[in-house]
């Protein structure tokens, strides 16, 4: 008798040393490893912080999830999802039918609308008509590079960066006339010190769906459905019981989410 209870004590506690070591499943979650805020930035101490980080902490701990932030290059980002150097990227990638050709996407977490800023006191639209003859910049391997190459390469000059501050700076110091990307990162840039000083908005562009996509999502590789299904409860989740909600009210005073 004693014996049994022995080895059913035995039973008991590998039982509990094996739940107790046991791990959450762990993520590598990639974005573009440079500033985008208010999305992401890295800090004084080089933390990143920024709605998206605030928003990826969330579903991460929805879900149960050990995320790693790992920033990667943007030009690169999607064959590091492929490639299985990361294994999903929060980093506005927007839901696009060309994207999901290569991978997969959650449903979407944000949805704002593309702008145009340009110099103070230079009034012009952001349409073919207002940007003609000037120079444009844009991020590279974006979205807003492939809808300036479509709606106003015949008007305009297209300019290409590799990031998005590269862009910013150079209208801040007259090398450009105009910059297009998500309004969200435009205001940011607007409301800098340095933004203030140089530049305005301009207005949103004519909308593009097959271009501009339905909004931001997480992207996944194809084959990684029960990581899709977690991430796509977390966001419900989330959303319903207003956490979602409770970070976004630290960066905007409107609903990011979009229709």
């Amino acid at each position: 008798m004693k014996k049994a209870l022995s080895i059913c004590a035995l039973a008991l506690l590998a039982a509990l040393a094996s739940t107790a070591g046991a791990k959450a499943e762990q993520v590598k979650v990639g974005f573009a490893a440079e500033p985008y805020p208010p999305f992401t930035s890295p800090d004084a101490n080089g933390n990143w912080v920024g709605w998206e980080v605030d928003f990826q902490k969330a579903i991460c701990a929805e879900a149960k999830l050990d995320c790693v932030i790992t920033p990667v290059a943007w030009d690169g980002i999607i064959p590091a999802l492929t490639s299985k150097k990361i294994d999903m990227i929060i980093g506005s990638m927007s839901i696009t039918d060309e994207r999901k050709k290569t991978i997969d996407f959650s449903d979407k977490y944000y949805n704002t609308p593309t702008a145009v800023i340009g110099a103070k006191g230079v009034p012009f639209e952001a349409t073919p008509e207002g940007l003609a003859g000037k120079i444009l910049g844009v991020q590279a391997s974006t979205i807003h590079a492939d809808y300036a190459k479509k709606h106003f390469s015949t008007a305009a000059e297209i300019k290409e960066y590799q990031t998005q501050d590269e862009a910013n700076q150079d209208l801040a110091a007259g090398r450009l006339d105009a910059v297009q990307a998500d309004s969200i990162t435009l205001e940011a840039f607007l409301d800098s010190e340095q933004g203030k000083a140089c530049c305005e908005m301009k207005g949103n562009v004519a909308d593009d769906p097959v271009i501009l996509g339905a909004g931001v999502g997480v992207g996944l590789r194809k084959e990684d459905t029960a990581l899709k299904e977690k991430i796509n409860a977390a966001i419900k989740a989330i959303r319903a019981n207003g956490t979602y909600d409770a970070f976004s009210k630290k960066y905007f005073d409107f609903n990011i989410y979009g229709e």
